[in-house]
């Protein structure tokens, strides 16, 4: 990149929000892995043994590099144009005429080295057993146990000046780090059993379940995080609330003059708990299946799981809060230095947690292919909680976990992933005519919740180097607010919106929103707002000619598909909803008896009124595709 890039908070606008990690230049994976699995099975009277064993070889090598080009980011548009025209007067300056609110620069630490790679070896084993009973003519059981085991090569880089630092874990004990401590080699089993009952012995009636423990593969990027993020490969720089930064077109302007190998002097680390275990869950589920009259078969299931080994985050970097808000907002303050060692950013810690659960209702009623007819109709429901999603970037897990207390125990919140409610209907009929040809008209139509958000804070609310993730406080009504006056450009003219003028939007604001409406007086919950449903029909239409070809029927067919032809009728139908705004209050500094103040978020200089917003993506207009296909018989 030319330039650095520039990241601008608009005060008091919607566009408040800013990554800590915004741009990620020279980011690339590269993997391979090379498989061996072998199964051993013996056939007895009543049972089918399985025995087998796998092995995976996986290597990778990660490149990330964000923000190596220099993030500066501005409390106002205003502040940018005045640091840039200052770095034109004067381009040998020091210090910039405005604080700017956040500063990152990240740079290679290694002599000669131009791309910061990042090596993972495991070696992935697995050994299992299986038993499937034939209890009786009616009754199978299936029982089987398996055992992995993950080896992590030492791949890591050593950073002795670090694992001599004292961090703190999320109850306050004291602990200490090893950058290239891989995690240890731990056996994981894995048993499980599992049954179908045949009621009546005449396939009118099944009922079929199991329960058990099942191991997965994490995301081998949660563990080399701590590969490219120790103060050896890579130096990091991150300074808040600074005008020790001044804006400057040269991406390397803040490069140390000398780089030996040694540890940086300043760097954020990612680590991995030493006794981490790959995910495990306990799931657990229970169907019957039966035939109903008219050649109908209906289901009924429900799956429940469990964490065994989920994953969660901290910052063993983060010091001890010293405050609380005052007033009905009373959440934990970190004021002044949140650090525990001033030159490192964070520390991150990826660590096993068993908090976590989903479960999932659904019922289908089928209709079975029968004189060219076939239908399904189904409902499902569940419910998935978590403490946190986790992502790519272990910080950007931690700082991206919403919360409304202490971010190293953000107890159980609902996941992004949780299922919520689907409602779905296929239909299809084929016609076939004298041997000539054949049409078939299919529809299939679903409703489904399009997800959820959450309403957080934008900036550091609470002051603990996360920023917009502090879920936000539901006032009760207008004497719980604490708005301040603030003023902004709009086509070049000042407009100011008062304290009132925030308290009345607001109350408005709360008052059409049927989840903060339903929830004053407490924290907003993460993942808390239901996004409303979404509906769209698909429709196909396929038309056969058949020919002969060596003595079979060949056919030769034209489709039309019209996808969300919901849309296609209403151009207001199948289009999907989003909250406009996730970050309605702005944190400001709290008052000096210590209660929070905030600003009411704008949009093109009008305060915010309305909660949704419909989506513009490819999915919410309707589509044309039209296919051609040969088919050999």
């Amino acid at each position: 990149n030319l330039f650095p890039a520039v990241d601008i908070l608009k005060d008091g606008s919607t566009y408040t929000s800013f990554g800590t990690e915004p741009f990620t230049p020279n980011n690339k994976l590269t993997y391979s892995t090379i498989q061996f699995q072998n199964n051993f099975s013996l056939f007895m009277k009543d049972h089918k043994l399985l025995f087998g064993l796998s092995v995976e070889k996986y290597h990778s090598e990660n490149v990330f590099f964000p923000g190596s080009q220099s993030v500066y980011v501005y409390n106002s548009i205003e502040d940018f144009y005045t640091d840039a025209n200052d770095y034109i007067a004067n381009p040998t300056r020091t210090t910039s005429p405005v604080k700017l609110n956040r500063f990152q620069y990240r740079y290679s630490n290694i002599p000669g080295q131009t791309e910061p790679v990042q090596p993972l070896d495991v070696i992935y084993g697995g050994i299992y057993a299986q038993d499937e009973y034939s209890f009786s003519d009616n009754l199978k059981f299936t029982l089987g146990v398996r055992m992995d085991i993950p080896i992590f090569e030492e791949t890591g880089y050593r950073n002795e000046a670090a694992e001599k630092l004292f961090f703190k874990d999320e109850n306050g004990n004291t602990v200490q780090y090893r950058t290239d401590k891989m995690p240890n080699a731990t056996p994981l089993f894995s048993p499980r059993l599992g049954f179908n009952w045949d009621v009546f012995s005449n396939k009118t009636t099944q009922v079929r379940g199991g329960t058990g423990i099942f191991t997965g593969q994490p995301a081998f990027v949660w563990v080399s995080n701590q590969i490219g993020n120790n103060g050896m490969l890579t130096g990091f720089e991150r300074l808040d609330n600074t005008n020790a930064r001044p804006f400057n077109p040269d991406p390397n302007a803040y490069a140390p003059e000398n780089v030996t190998g040694a540890p940086a002097s300043r760097y954020e680390l990612s680590l991995t708990d030493p006794d981490f275990k790959f995910p495990q869950i306990w799931r657990s589920n229970f169907a019957v299946d039966q035939k109903l009259p008219f050649d109908l078969v209906g289901s009924l299931e429900f799956i429940y799981n469990k964490d065994v080994n989920g994953v969660y985050y901290i910052n063993a970097n983060l010091n001890d809060s010293t405050a609380n808000y005052v007033g009905p907002d009373s959440r934990l303050r970190w004021k002044g230095n949140n650090k525990i060692n001033s030159n490192i950013d964070n520390a991150i810690v990826l660590k096993n947690q068993s908090e976590g659960f989903s479960w999932n209702i659904a019922a289908t009623l089928e209709k079975p292919m029968s004189k060219g007819l076939y239908g399904k109709a189904g409902f499902a429901y569940g419910v998935a909680k978590n403490t946190v999603d986790a992502g790519s970037i272990a910080f950007g897990s931690w700082n991206n976990n919403q919360h409304s207390g202490n971010p190293n125990t953000p107890g159980l919140g609902i996941s992004s992933y949780t299922p919520d409610t689907r409602y779905f209907l296929a239909l299809s009929y084929r016609l076939e005519y004298f041997n000539l040809g054949a049409t078939t008209i299919s529809c299939f139509f679903d409703s489904y919740t399009n997800g959820r958000a959450s309403y957080a804070m934008s900036g550091d609310f609470n002051g603990d180097g996360g920023t917009s993730n502090d879920l936000i406080y539901i006032a009760k009504d207008k004497s719980e607010m604490n708005f301040e006056q603030y003023t902004v450009k709009v086509s070049g003219v000042d407009k100011t919106f008062t304290k009132a003028q925030q308290e009345d939007a607001w109350e408005a604001y709360i008052q059409q929103d049927e989840y903060l409406n339903a929830n004053r007086g407490s924290y907003a919950e993460r993942n808390g707002v239901l996004l409303p449903m979404v509906s769209r029909l698909d429709v196909s239409i396929a038309q056969e000619f058949f020919m002969e070809f060596a003595g079979k029927r060949n056919a030769f067919e034209v489709r039309l598909d019209i996808l969300n032809f919901t849309n296609l009728i209403n151009p207001d139908w199948g289009v999907g909803e989003i909250v406009r705004v996730s970050q309605p209050l702005i944190a400001r500094p709290a008052a000096t008896d210590g209660t929070p103040v905030y600003r009411l978020a704008n949009i093109n200089g009008e305060l915010i009124s309305k909660t949704f917003t419909n989506t513009a993506s490819l999915f919410d207009v309707y589509r044309l595709q039209l296919s051609l296909r040969y088919k050999f018989n």
